[in-house]
């Protein structure tokens, strides 16, 4: 079977268009991003995808966008949803979520919980491997944080998510680093070592930014008890997630665990549990359709040509070293803003990566590098993208509102982009001096 060949075409991108006009501009202008529903922004890209996408009948490009939002990816993020909606409000229902808020309260003054937390999701997203498991267990706490201390709902959950974007970025067991590394042919080790001198700087400056913005927190922790068997599905999950048991089997056992105790506990009868557990997964609803919406107009993106179209511009006039690494950068952020998957990005800019690197003597390990760098950033900072609508949906605020907070994302974009100008760290970038050719 010969590959499937797509012609570059600049204006299959005017969905994407259609969409950050509807719903960042839209929202921008009015002054408030509750005004243009997400939804309603994802509905009019893709009726505006639908219309203009090449394939033929009306019948055959609606089923083009159906096979794009029934991805087996996108399916696999619907259902881990839908277990976080369950086991997410099973908890709070139970108090396992405000006895943990007591017990973070209890060990950690105030002032240091916004960074204190963000070291907390970097350690787990690190030993998880998943910046959305790490989402699902920290926000919530981190929401109950915020109404204790008084610090912004919106900069809770960037802490949160900024952790969780630093562990995809760096674990080993991340999907980000598999298909990084895989993709440039060279060793998990070496891509960490890379990673490690570029990243640490940023995130040392972060946990310094966190720790200045909470230091007016007020805690109005009074010395509570804590309910240590209320705490303990958290560290269940946490600790099975760390030992690298599926997400999803994580979340229903949780969740099983957090009836057992709220029947236990009398936090809530047979009915009380299912009441919520049903109100879990339909508060996921938003998040499920915009997944599903967002996966079959990006495929029709791909399909008629733009995503071909940003790599055949990202890589048609590269001359040196920094130009090549910039254009590896360049390809996987707008492979992430066109699939709002940074492991779809990484597996369609790996090969193209790979190619640039080997004709401008680029080492494996700093392609790799530069590539994982580039799709977390961009992942982490996108409002329609699954972290930040997943923080969004469990904290209860807008994720544009987040975005102003994302300070770890932001500062690796701006890191990785000054170590491609200045070619640092030194000896990740030995081959630099080997002279430049595109032959």
């Amino acid at each position: 079977m010969k590959p499937e060949t797509i012609s570059p075409n600049p204006l299959a991108l005017v969905p994407l268009a259609v969409f950050l006009i509807s719903y960042l501009a839209v929202s921008l202008a009015a002054g408030d991003f509750y005004k243009m529903p997400i939804t309603v922004a994802f509905v009019l890209s893709s009726v505006v995808a639908v219309a203009m996408s090449k394939g033929g009948s009306l019948h055959n490009r609606i089923e083009l966008f159906c096979k794009g939002a029934a991805n087996s990816n996108i399916m696999l993020m619907v259902l881990i949803f839908i277990l976080a909606g369950a086991f997410a409000q099973t908890a709070k229902a139970m108090g396992a979520v405000d006895a943990t808020v007591n017990l973070t309260l209890a060990l950690l003054p105030g002032n240091v919980l916004a960074a204190g937390v963000f070291l907390a999701a970097c350690v787990i997203s690190v030993s998880v491997g998943t910046s959305v498991g790490t989402i699902v267990a920290l926000t919530p706490v981190a929401a109950g944080l915020s109404e204790q201390t008084g610090i912004s709902a919106a900069l809770m959950s960037a802490v949160v998510v900024s952790g969780a974007m630093f562990g995809d970025n760096l674990s080993f067991i991340s999907d980000t680093t598999i298909v990084a590394t895989r993709t440039q042919g060279c060793k998990m080790t070496d891509k960490f070592k890379t990673n490690f001198h570029i990243v640490m700087p940023f995130a040392v400056l972060t946990t310094i930014i966190y720790i200045l913005l909470g230091s007016s927190a007020q805690t109005t922790f009074g010395g509570e008890s804590v309910s240590w068997i209320r705490v303990l599905p958290y560290f269940i999950v946490l600790t099975a997630a760390v030992m690298g048991v599926n997400v999803m089997l994580v979340l229903l056992g949780g969740t099983v665990l957090c009836g057992v105790i709220g029947l236990l506990t009398g936090a809530f009868d047979v009915w009380g549990w299912t009441t919520s557990m049903g109100a879990g997964i339909n508060g996921m609803g938003e998040l499920i359709i915009v997944t599903i919406l967002a996966g079959g107009m990006l495929e029709i993106i791909r399909y008629n040509g733009g995503l071909a179209w940003i790599i055949q511009k990202m890589t048609s006039k590269i001359n040196s070293r920094r130009g090549a690494e910039m254009s590896i950068a360049g390809v996987v952020s707008f492979s992430n803003l066109c699939t709002a998957n940074n492991t779809i990005a990484l597996i369609m800019a790996g090969p193209i990566a790979k190619e640039i690197a080997q004709r401008f003597h680029i080492p494996p390990n700093r392609s790799a590098s530069l590539l994982d760098i580039f799709s977390c950033f961009i992942q982490g900072i996108i409002p329609y993208g699954a972290q930040l609508l997943m923080a969004a949906s469990l904290s209860g605020v807008s994720p544009v509102n987040i975005m102003q907070y994302l300070y770890y994302p932001y500062l690796l974009g701006a890191g990785a982009l000054l170590a491609i100008w200045l070619g640092l760290p030194r000896e990740h970038v030995e081959q630099e001096n080997i002279p430049l050719s595109k032959a």
